[in-house]
């Protein structure tokens, strides 16, 4: 039987000490007046599980998907995607991303679009459950040119409900920034850890043990959509609210219920859809699985 080298197994245990190092790269291009996913490049745990058009030729969905299940203490993921001109995709994820405890090792999300002129992107993942002593860094930069279009939600869950666990141990950093032709229209930084003030504040989180947020960059939206869509409520007293600036328009949800906010998260897109992308909302179909 063969022998594994002394050498081999120093860096198998470094490797594993510092986490799973996961790179996933897309390239969008539009052939036939159809939108295609033509490169693909991965790096460890991250991949693409398939490209679908459920909507017909225009728009190409893809399923993210990260075998392993869960991100643990030093994981790293990237997530790169270069929209063409005039391609369009929907990137979403089978399941809830599942950030663990960190042990002293800081874990992180980047994502890296760049999008074309008369690109759409529109980036809508399941939830992000952080369990008790996660330490986790999110990173997102937006790169638009000319008309470009981006969509996107992220919706962060404090603890695992179910289990009743409370956050009570880590931290979490993020930075969110969107440009376009290399002029910054959103930036947006937060910091929080379980005894921030911000966590408890009546002009911060309030408790909340869900908070979202919803993100368009289109230009100017019309009134009569924005008015429909700060109309809208949930059931619960979770706090929710859409703002409209000159180039973006952002919703929130800060409550209890991860649910609760996709689904108002989902309701705002069957809405604002028609508007920045020209057709009706059609659900991925990983959501009803």
């Amino acid at each position: 039987m063969n022998q594994i080298s002394h050498e081999a197994l120093t860096a198998l245990s470094g490797a594993y000490a510092a986490g799973w190092q996961a790179r996933l790269e897309l390239e969008f291009a539009v052939s036939h007046q159809r939108s295609t996913l033509v490169r693909r490049a991965h790096q460890g745990p991250l991949v693409i599980q398939k490209s679908l058009h459920p909507e017909g030729p225009e728009v190409c969905h893809g399923i993210i998907v990260h075998p392993p299940g869960g991100v643990a203490g030093g994981d790293q993921l990237t997530l790169q995607a270069t929209l063409g001109p005039q391609s369009q995709a929907l990137l979403t994820t089978p399941g809830a991303g599942k950030w663990y405890k960190s042990g002293g090792r800081r874990a992180s999300q980047a994502l890296q679009f760049h999008l074309a002129d008369q690109a759409q992107l529109e980036w809508l993942p399941q939830e992000n459950i952080l369990f008790d002593g996660a330490d986790v860094h999110f990173e997102a930069d937006i790169h638009l040119t000319g008309q470009a279009v981006f969509a996107g939600w992220d919706i962060q869950c404090f603890g695992r409900q179910a289990r009743g666990e409370q956050w009570q141990h880590g931290g979490v950093r993020q930075r969110f920034t969107i440009r376009r032709d290399g002029r910054y229209i959103w930036l947006e930084r937060g910091h929080w850890h379980p005894e921030s003030l911000v966590m408890r504040s009546p002009v911060g989180l309030h408790h909340a043990l869900v908070h979202g947020s919803f993100v368009v960059a289109a230009g100017s939206v019309p009134k009569d959509i924005l008015a429909d869509c700060q109309a809208m409520t949930v059931a619960s007293a979770a706090r929710v609210g859409v703002t409209a600036l000159p180039e973006i328009v952002v919703a929130r949800y800060l409550g209890d219920s991860a649910p609760e906010a996709r689904q108002y998260f989902e309701a705002l897109w069957q809405h604002l859809r028609p508007w920045y992308g020209a057709r009706q909302a059609v659900r991925p179909r990983i959501w009803n699985t």
